[in-house]
């Protein structure tokens, strides 16, 4: 037995696993008979057949049992990111593998706030809260590394029969690395802008004939390219272990540890930015300079911390061909300590003259005077997940017409803690020079301010999906889930002379909320196969997203959309689309229009009542490519238009609306990725890519003219990469990727009020040794 496999088998094995019955052998030792003269006749080993695909862009299936046909006759838009394409583009996050997926963008924050985690746009909707792992909500706030992850899948439109409460957009799906039976180690040294230095192993080790352990691995640390004195450093890993490969029960138990130390980014201010607006600047008519993308407006003390654990144990079994049970049981805590400083509203720009208080201050005609207030918060968060998933697939063939089923419940407790962090009383924090910030700067105490917020939510669910082979060319789909769900919130509050007239200011408020309700999410589609290679469909589904769903907190307040009395969203969307395989299976060609409509997302008091309302749509096209075009050139490509509108926004008391007819925020209209690789035969590959994404709001607004702070629109951009891979030997090989090859200067990101933005990677790079054994 290897060390590794010791050093796992030590970690996860107990007494009383046991393998269930071989489905067939895994090899066939030569056999020796003898003829009738005599003459000794050896039977060869069976020969693996290696598939020409292996290594393809190009994914068939999913990783969740309930799609229980492949992709080409799966009735949605569904984008599979495979661990080939990661690998070849260099991404080492979510959020770098999801910047390849045509209508996905990307939130800074509110305010003074900065988002932590993966703050993904998807369809005009917030998709942060449904992002999962393995079929299991996700809900921490690290930058999802991908070095344990096989593929990545984004399922577009209202799913809520899929995974319960969720997003009008969709969600994102990771899958895990498990150990596979066969011998295989491979790892990564890589070196790139900014010193950035990482490490990655991926471990494969059989043990005896039906088991195998696996450990994957990551170490990074460095700077971040384009960015002053930001650090990010993580470690990870992955130990699994797996019992009867190959065999009718399959046990697989595997976790995962990460842990981040970094130094926060907060952004930089937007002034002078295109479209820039600040009341000072336009009534002097002065444009103002943009500032250094690389300009630090954090302070030394800065600092965050993240650690996530997480547990599973999945096991497997075949009660006969067709028919398959499966359990799943998880528990996962994250832990997430930061104090973040960041720009805060617009700079500083005047003075006073003449020393009369009385007069107006006049702009400050040098602008190396200039100054922006800045915001210090601690934001320290805790999430925990328990859950248990027992399901089946079964096929049942019934005379002409065969089903095809997948059925199972759920029990699902999670769980978030906010403790409230402020700036301990008198103190204030320092502006920073707007053109040249000081990180060392005093840094203004930031402690607990005895406000909190701790919430949870239970959830008990029942699902069946059912795919009716009518004939040959004809399929009906249907998918039903039905759950009952409990918020619980405590919390605490400081008392203000708004909200606790009759209290002292600063006086602690409890309070105790509950909502529990039932959810039935559906989903259906037709589709019809004119050949054996492609099909047409028709498909209409929902989500609900009910008050609390993202953060399990409830609001006390009656017009907030978190009030326990408010119905949940309803979110629901028609599609209408096609796939096809072409080249024998190795290219994958889709397209769909889709219209997605969101509702009760508002609430406003009336005479009498709370009103809820509400209306979002969107409506759009999107197309795909992806897989072989030869045996040596590979392509993943995607289109996606979107028409977004606020068909129903926020109504003021005169009854006049600043949204209604508006574009949702963060949507572009327009945007294409394109990545393709080639394989010449001395071992050489070279690859490339582009993305472009169109200008988008940064706010809802029908009238953005009347704006006079900030950017409203974040403007377009094409960004280039390149790659290239040579193969030294049969085990090393040499990759180098350069990142914006253009140096495209683009906005990625900017927070709500548009008066602070990330700036996109300038051109960069990351050279990286790959061994494999």
């Amino acid at each position: 037995m290897t060390p590794l496999a010791a050093a796992v088998l030590a970690v996860y094995a107990g007494p009383g696993m046991t393998q269930g019955e071989p489905a067939s052998a895994a090899t066939t030792p030569p056999i020796e008979s003898s003829s009738a003269t005599g003459e000794r006749a050896v039977a060869l080993p069976a020969v693996r057949v290696i598939d020409q695909t292996e290594g393809s862009y190009k994914a068939d299936t999913v990783s969740s049992p309930k799609f229980t046909q492949p992709l080409v006759n799966t009735p949605q838009t569904i984008t599979v990111i495979k661990k080939e394409l990661i690998a070849d583009q260099g991404a080492v996050s979510l959020s770098d593998a999801l910047r390849n997926v045509p209508g996905i963008t990307f939130q800074l924050g509110e305010n003074g706030n900065t988002q932590s985690g993966d703050s993904i746009f998807m369809r005009g909707f917030d998709s942060q809260g449904s992002i999962f792992l393995d079929n299991v909500r996700d809900l921490g706030a690290a930058v999802r590394d991908v070095f344990n992850i096989e593929q990545i899948e984004i399922v577009k439109g209202p799913a809520g029969a899929d995974n319960g409460r969720g997003a009008a957009s969709g969600y994102v799906n990771l899958v895990s690395k498990v150990p596979v039976a066969e011998n295989a180690d491979s790892g990564s040294i890589s070196y790139g802008s900014e010193a950035r230095r990482r490490v990655t192993a991926d471990l494969n080790q059989t043990i005896g004939e039906h088991s195998a352990v696996r450990l994957n691995l990551v170490g990074q640390d460095g700077g971040v390219a384009g960015r002053d004195l930001i650090q990010r450093e993580q470690w990870g890993i992955a130990p699994s272990i797996a019992f009867g490969l190959g065999t009718n029960t399959r046990i697989y138990a595997f976790s995962q540890h990460i842990r981040q130390d970094n130094v926060p980014d907060g952004g930089i201010a937007a002034i002078g930015l295109d479209g820039y607006r600040n009341p000072t600047l336009d009534a002097a008519g002065v444009t103002a300079e943009t500032v250094d993308e690389k300009n630090f407006y954090g302070l030394d003390a800065d600092y965050e911390d993240l650690t996530a654990n997480m547990f599973t144990l999945r096991i497997e079994h075949d009660l006969r061909p067709g028919f398959t049970f499966r359990n799943l049981s998880r528990y996962g805590k994250s832990e997430q300590k930061r104090v973040l400083t960041a720009p805060l509203q617009a700079p500083n720009l005047t003075y006073d003259d003449d020393g009369d208080a009385a007069t107006p201050a006049v702009l400050q005609p040098d602008s190396s005077q200039w100054t922006v207030n800045r915001s210090r918060q601690g934001s320290f968060r805790e999430n925990q997940i328990l859950t248990n998933q027992t399901g089946f697939t079964a096929e049942l063939p019934t005379g002409p017409v065969s089903h095809t089923l997948s059925g199972g419940v759920e029990f699902l407790y999670e769980s978030q803690d906010t403790p409230s962090y402020g700036l301990v009383t008198g103190q204030t924090q320092t502006p920073a020079n707007l053109y040249n910030p000081n990180p060392s700067d005093p840094a203004a105490d930031v402690a607990p301010t005895g406000a909190y917020a701790d919430g949870h939510t239970t959830t008990g669910a029942v699902y069946l999906f059912d795919t009716v082979k009518l004939t040959e060319q004809w399929q009906l789909n249907g998918g039903l889930r039905w759950e009952r769900y409990e918020t619980k919130t405590d919390s605490v509050s400081l008392a203000t002379a708004t909200s606790n007239p009759s209290l002292p200011v600063g006086t602690l408020v409890p309070a105790h909320l509950e909502a529990a309700d039932n959810l039935l999410s559906w989903k259906t589609g037709v589709v019809f196969k004119p050949l054996a290679n492609g099909s047409v469909y028709v498909a209409y589904a929902n989500s609900l997203r009910p008050p609390g769903g993202d953060n399990f907190t409830l609001s006390a307040t009656a017009a907030n959309v978190n009030s326990p009395a408010l119905e949940p969203q309803k979110a629901r969307n028609l599609e209408f689309g096609t796939k096809w395989d072409f080249l024998a299976g190795r290219l994958s060609a889709t397209a769909a229009l889709f219209k997605s409509t969101n509702q009760n997302d508002l609430a406003r008091q009336g005479e009498d009542t709370v009103v809820q309302y509400g209306e979002k749509q969107v409506k759009g096209v999107e197309l795909g490519l992806v897989g072989q075009l030869t045996t040596a050139w590979q392509i993943s490509a995607g289109y996606t238009f979107q028409d977004t509108e606020v068909t129903a926004g926020t109504i003021a008391t005169d009854g006049s609306s600043t949204q209604t007819g508006a574009a949702i925020n963060f949507s572009p209209k327009n945007s294409a990725t394109l990545w393709t690789t080639y394989d010449f035969p001395i071992g050489l590959q070279i690859g490339g890519g582009v993305r472009y994404v169109d200008s988008q709001a940064r706010t809802v607004n029908n009238s953005p003219g009347t704006l006079t702070a900030g950017v409203f629109d974040i403007g377009s951009y094409t960004v280039f990469d390149a790659m290239a891979k040579y193969e030294l030997t049969r085990n090393l090989g040499v990759q180098l990727n350069v990142y914006n090859l253009a140096d495209e200067d683009y906005v990625a990101s900017v927070n709500n009020s548009g008066l602070r933005y990330y700036p996109g990677t300038p051109r960069s790079y990351l050279a990286t040794l790959n061994v494999r054994f």
